[in-house]
Protein backbone atom coordinates (compact mmCIF):
# COMPACT_ATOMS: atom_id res chain seq x y z
CA UNK A 1 0.00 0.00 0.00
CA UNK A 2 1.08 3.21 -1.02
CA UNK A 3 -0.61 6.93 0.10
CA UNK A 4 -0.98 8.38 -3.15
CA UNK A 5 -1.72 12.40 -4.13
CA UNK A 6 -4.38 12.09 -6.93
CA UNK A 7 -5.52 15.09 -9.15
CA UNK A 8 -9.01 14.80 -11.17
CA UNK A 9 -9.99 17.54 -13.39
CA UNK A 10 -13.20 17.93 -15.10
CA UNK A 11 -13.99 15.79 -18.17
CA UNK A 12 -15.67 16.51 -21.45
CA UNK A 13 -19.56 17.01 -21.00
CA UNK A 14 -22.01 18.49 -22.54
CA UNK A 15 -21.98 21.81 -21.01
CA UNK A 16 -17.40 21.79 -21.07
CA UNK A 17 -16.94 20.27 -24.17
CA UNK A 18 -13.00 20.67 -23.68
CA UNK A 19 -13.59 19.74 -20.00
CA UNK A 20 -11.83 22.43 -17.24
CA UNK A 21 -8.58 22.08 -15.28
CA UNK A 22 -9.79 25.12 -13.02
CA UNK A 23 -12.91 22.64 -11.71
CA UNK A 24 -11.62 19.59 -9.97
CA UNK A 25 -10.10 17.22 -6.85
CA UNK A 26 -6.92 17.05 -4.93
CA UNK A 27 -6.76 13.87 -2.69
CA UNK A 28 -4.64 11.54 -1.08
CA UNK A 29 -5.63 8.26 -0.75
CA UNK A 30 -3.59 4.36 -0.50
CA UNK A 31 -3.85 2.33 -3.57
CA UNK A 32 -2.89 -1.41 -4.10
CA UNK A 33 0.03 -2.05 -6.31
CA UNK A 34 -2.92 -2.67 -9.42
CA UNK A 35 -4.40 0.85 -8.53
CA UNK A 36 -7.21 0.24 -6.57
CA UNK A 37 -8.18 2.07 -3.54
CA UNK A 38 -7.36 0.21 -0.52
CA UNK A 39 -10.04 -0.01 2.21
CA UNK A 40 -8.05 -1.81 4.81
CA UNK A 41 -5.16 0.74 4.22
CA UNK A 42 -7.35 3.27 4.33
CA UNK A 43 -8.96 2.15 7.41
CA UNK A 44 -5.22 2.55 9.28
CA UNK A 45 -4.86 6.18 7.41
CA UNK A 46 -8.29 7.91 7.17
CA UNK A 47 -6.98 11.02 8.68
CA UNK A 48 -4.30 11.45 5.75
CA UNK A 49 -7.18 10.70 3.04
CA UNK A 50 -7.63 14.48 2.64
CA UNK A 51 -9.44 16.28 -0.09
CA UNK A 52 -9.32 19.80 -2.08
CA UNK A 53 -11.71 20.98 -3.98
CA UNK A 54 -11.89 23.78 -6.84
CA UNK A 55 -13.82 25.36 -9.37
CA UNK A 56 -14.03 28.81 -10.78
CA UNK A 57 -15.84 30.84 -8.96
CA UNK A 58 -15.86 29.04 -5.56
CA UNK A 59 -14.32 29.23 -2.41
CA UNK A 60 -12.00 26.11 -1.97
CA UNK A 61 -13.23 23.32 0.16
CA UNK A 62 -11.26 21.15 2.67
CA UNK A 63 -12.39 17.68 3.82
CA UNK A 64 -12.13 13.97 3.99
CA UNK A 65 -12.15 11.06 1.47
CA UNK A 66 -14.47 8.26 3.37
CA UNK A 67 -14.84 4.59 2.55
CA UNK A 68 -18.79 3.78 3.35
CA UNK A 69 -20.03 0.31 2.59
CA UNK A 70 -18.29 -0.39 -0.61
CA UNK A 71 -18.65 3.86 -1.52
CA UNK A 72 -16.13 5.86 -1.53
CA UNK A 73 -17.19 9.90 -1.01
CA UNK A 74 -16.01 13.42 -0.52
CA UNK A 75 -17.26 14.26 3.11
CA UNK A 76 -16.99 18.47 3.86
CA UNK A 77 -18.82 18.19 7.35
CA UNK A 78 -17.86 15.19 9.30
CA UNK A 79 -21.38 14.19 10.38
CA UNK A 80 -23.22 16.06 8.09
CA UNK A 81 -25.26 13.70 5.36
CA UNK A 82 -26.04 16.56 2.64
CA UNK A 83 -22.12 18.11 1.77
CA UNK A 84 -21.26 14.54 1.13
CA UNK A 85 -20.01 13.75 -2.50
CA UNK A 86 -20.12 10.22 -3.85
CA UNK A 87 -17.99 8.57 -6.65
CA UNK A 88 -19.94 6.31 -9.03
CA UNK A 89 -18.55 2.52 -8.13
CA UNK A 90 -15.07 3.89 -7.24
CA UNK A 91 -14.34 0.47 -5.73
CA UNK A 92 -14.20 -1.00 -8.99
CA UNK A 93 -12.45 1.90 -11.15
CA UNK A 94 -8.58 1.56 -11.15
CA UNK A 95 -6.76 4.84 -10.35
CA UNK A 96 -4.12 5.80 -13.05
CA UNK A 97 -3.56 8.81 -15.32
CA UNK A 98 -5.75 9.20 -18.26
CA UNK A 99 -9.03 7.66 -16.90
CA UNK A 100 -12.17 8.84 -15.80
CA UNK A 101 -14.22 8.75 -12.59
CA UNK A 102 -17.58 9.83 -11.83
CA UNK A 103 -18.77 12.36 -8.97
CA UNK A 104 -21.96 13.60 -8.10
CA UNK A 105 -21.24 16.92 -7.01
CA UNK A 106 -22.86 18.84 -4.39
CA UNK A 107 -25.82 20.30 -6.78
CA UNK A 108 -26.51 16.83 -7.85
CA UNK A 109 -25.19 16.28 -10.68
CA UNK A 110 -22.56 13.56 -11.59
CA UNK A 111 -19.55 14.55 -13.93
CA UNK A 112 -16.95 12.66 -15.55
CA UNK A 113 -13.56 13.86 -13.95
CA UNK A 114 -10.06 12.85 -15.97
CA UNK A 115 -7.65 11.48 -13.88
CA UNK A 116 -4.42 14.20 -14.48
CA UNK A 117 -2.18 12.61 -12.30
CA UNK A 118 -1.17 10.23 -9.43
CA UNK A 119 2.16 10.66 -7.10
CA UNK A 120 3.64 9.11 -3.61
CA UNK A 121 2.22 11.68 -1.26
CA UNK A 122 5.35 12.86 1.06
Amino acid sequence: MTLMNIRLELGRSRGTPQGDSRHGYEFTAPLTPEGHLDAAAWKTHRAACTVRSFRPGAEERQGLLRHVGQGWRFDYVPGEAGDDEPFFKLDRHVIAPGLYVSVTEEDGEQRPFKIVSVTPAR
